[in-house]
């Protein structure tokens, strides 16, 4: 008769392994890095550069670097090629000045960060004072200010209830917000503001801009970890979007957010004790990355 295997005999299941269907690049990264690259293939003797990282993640900027695409930190005095608005958006004054030092603006905006920054506008334009939710610093929250601005000075940008308190009686004397969200932001993020702000003011009109993407991807995650005893999130430090995920599901259950696949060395001790193991990715996690995670972790 075959021998049963007992507990003791130290046996382990082959680890479960699940990656989220909605990990990776999402639309607006895809379009832009694929564009980008297009336009340096069609244009071999034209200057092709981006003002700031195209997207938040350095080997993608490294491989554009290799291809002859530049990444600018600030607008030269003098320039000549193509300039690329990366998909985080910038205000008109800013392309105007990439047009005054002798680029060809080429705008990859990714449309629901365009809708933001429309939506904004629209809502100074009427009269409201307009509250952007969002990390001031972030660049897609400043070029969404910056056109807001063009056409009211009441503008105000918070991630807190605690930040938006300074602006209360500038809200109460006003009566009338407008609320716009940073794409990648929280919805508890948003639904505490809001809170907040019934409680202040009179009326209140609401653009919920959380792009669907950002959506999805949070909430499959948040099923995923109900049921994992560790979540690995895959992505940069410094991709908004990322850290949200990252912060969202260390709520449910153990989570480490790794930029690549040989951090997880870091962790392995904590990886070789769990056996539901869930994967997911920030929208700037390319598909390479996500797929050296998988492969590191079945070696374990």
């Amino acid at each position: 008769m075959p021998q049963v295997q007992k507990k003791e005999d130290n046996y382990k299941l082959p680890k479960k392994i699940k990656l989220a269907k909605y990990a990776g690049f999402c639309y607006g990264v895809k379009r832009a890095v694929e564009t980008v690259t297009k336009l340096k293939a069609e244009n071999p003797d034209k200057d092709v550069c981006v003002l700031g990282e195209l997207i938040h993640n350095t080997d993608v900027i490294n491989e554009l670097e290799n291809l002859g695409i530049k990444t600018l930190g600030k607008i030269p005095q003098e320039g000549s090629g193509i300039c690329v608005i990366r998909s985080h958006g910038e205000s008109p004054e800013v392309i105007e000045k990439i047009k005054h030092a002798g680029f060809i603006p080429v705008d990859l905006t990714c449309p629901d960060v365009k809708k933001v920054q429309q939506k904004a506008v629209e809502l100074a334009k009427e009269g409201y004072f307009v509250v952007i939710v969002g990390k001031s610093e972030h660049p897609e929250v400043v070029a969404i200010t910056a056109n807001a601005r063009l056409w009211t000075d009441r503008v105000a940008v918070a991630a807190t209830v605690e930040q938006l308190k300074k602006y209360e009686n500038e809200i109460k004397s006003h009566k009338r917000v407008g609320v716009v969200v940073q794409t990648t932001q929280r919805i508890s993020t948003l639904n505490s503001i809001i809170e907040y702000l019934t409680s202040i003011a009179k009326e209140i009109h609401i653009a919920n801009t959380i792009c669907a993407s950002t959506s999805m991807r949070q909430n499959e995650a948040k099923e995923l970890a109900k049921n994992s005893d560790l979540m690995i999130v895959a992505g940069s430090k410094k991709s908004a979007n990322t850290t949200h995920l990252a912060e969202i599901l260390k709520d449910i259950t153990t989570t480490i957010h790794i930029e690549n696949a040989e951090e997880l060395e870091n962790y392995k001790d904590l990886i070789e004790k769990k056996e539901n193991i869930s994967v997911t990715a920030g929208a700037s996690t390319p598909q390479n990355v996500i797929e050296a995670v998988i492969k590191r972790l079945e070696s374990f």
